[in-house]
């Protein structure tokens, strides 16, 4: 139903201005002394429009609340999109004008105690419920406010529920299985968007009950299916500057708390170089997710990190070497699918060395379109760790 602009506009006004909490009988005295008389669903759908703008994501939050749906992007006030699993797709959601847009934005980003204007103008957040929200205003995005909200799974998939999607090949769920309860240390990689926490989320599910896991994040979204998780969530500075706390400081602080395994939900930063030194002192089966466009970019990436963070190359690929097993890849298809690709063993001590003595990965298994599995060359030193670790699928 369509209701008068300004009406609304002047019913919002004096609700925020008393502070009140926009409920149906409050908002029917509020229609009445405006000269308007609605029935009691029409009251009903007034309330839950103002109730959702004022402490929801406005007309946004059918989309949010909509099964399947990961991504709710904003790119105008005429321009929202959804990503329910099967790619992009624009829906018929209006804003009035950008102003609505921005202050929507403003209003998530306070709900999250981030500051978002013209001096700030870009926010990272997690809001209540879990739903991730990143946005930025002009003078930054120069054709108006951009909101893009990921949101969490309701439940933490198993590896079964993954290989019924079509994420995991069945042929590969023994293996990863396998992996994980050998617990080799592992990467989970690809572009943004393509499932690496899902998976990586999934994997954790299948660690041993005993064991206790240590997650450091950025923004919480691990939600593995385990009795013994700790997680630690990094923090952002105040609009002073200060209390920032990285991942980098998160990592050193797993280390002091009895883990079995530390789990980086994303290495894209000086933690790389913590993670790593974590990895060769005892600490096995860590892993994390990784932002790789394929598995031979790995060792570049790694090698970018380490630098940015003070490390030397050499120093990067003998720790890398040392500390990672194997490297789990997804990428997201053109239709939309999410899905495992490769999987890599990392070249260490163990195995052949490239010939300038840096890190390199080779395939295990490739995954053709169609879902069918193939060994590669790294079967044999995957099968052969493994082995050493009194595991065979």
């Amino acid at each position: 139903m369509r209701f008068d602009e300004s009406l609304l506009d002047r019913i919002r006004s004096t609700l925020a201005q008393t502070a009140e909490a926009p409920t149906p009988a409050r908002v029917a005295t509020l229609l009445r002394s405006e000269g308007a008389v609605l029935g009691d669903a029409a009251v009903l759908e007034v309330t839950e429009a103002l109730r959702a703008e004022i402490t929801g994501a406005g007309p946004l939050d059918p989309l949010l609340r909509r099964p399947g749906v990961t991504d709710v992007l904003v790119n105008g006030p005429d321009e929202v999109w959804i990503d329910d699993g099967e790619g992009l797709r624009r829906e018929p959601v209006r804003f009035r004008d950008e102003a609505a847009v921005r202050r929507l934005a403003v209003r998530l980003a306070a709900s999250a105690g981030r500051r978002l204007d013209d001096a700030v103008p870009y926010a990272d957040a997690r809001l209540a419920g879990g739903v991730r929200l990143h946005a930025v205003v002009p003078p930054i995005a120069p054709d108006g406010t951009v909101i893009s909200l990921r949101v969490p799974s309701g439940r933490a998939l198993s590896l079964t529920d993954l290989v019924a999607a079509g994420t995991v090949p069945g042929a590969l769920e023994p293996w990863l299985t396998a992996l994980v309860r050998a617990r080799v240390a592992f990467l989970v990689t690809g572009r943004t968007g393509c499932g690496k926490t899902t998976v990586l989320e999934a994997l954790l599910g299948v660690c041993h009950p005993g064991e206790r896991i240590v997650l450091v994040e950025d923004s919480g979204e691990l939600r593995p299916d385990h009795p013994h998780v700790v997680r630690l969530e990094a923090r952002t500075a105040n609009v002073e500057g200060a209390g920032r706390i990285g991942l980098d400081v998160l990592v050193r602080q797993a280390l002091r708390m009895r883990p079995d395994r530390i789990v980086v939900g994303e290495v894209r930063g000086a933690e790389v170089v913590d993670l790593l030194a974590a990895l060769n002192t005892g600490h096995e089966g860590g892993c994390g997710t990784l932002h790789a466009n394929s598995t031979a970019d790995v060792p570049a990436r790694l090698e970018a990190l380490g630098l940015a963070a003070g490390l030397g190359r050499a120093a990067v690929h003998a720790q890398a070497r040392a500390a990672l097993d194997a490297v789990i890849h997804l990428v997201r298809d053109d239709g939309g699918r999410r899905r495992v690709v490769q999987v890599d063993v990392v070249i260490g001590d163990g195995g052949v060395r490239t010939a300038d003595g840096g890190l390199a990965t080779a395939a295990a298994f490739r995954v053709d379109g169609d879902g069918a599995v193939s060994r590669g060359p790294g079967f044999d030193v995957l099968a052969d760790l493994l082995a050493q670790r009194g595991w065979e699928p």
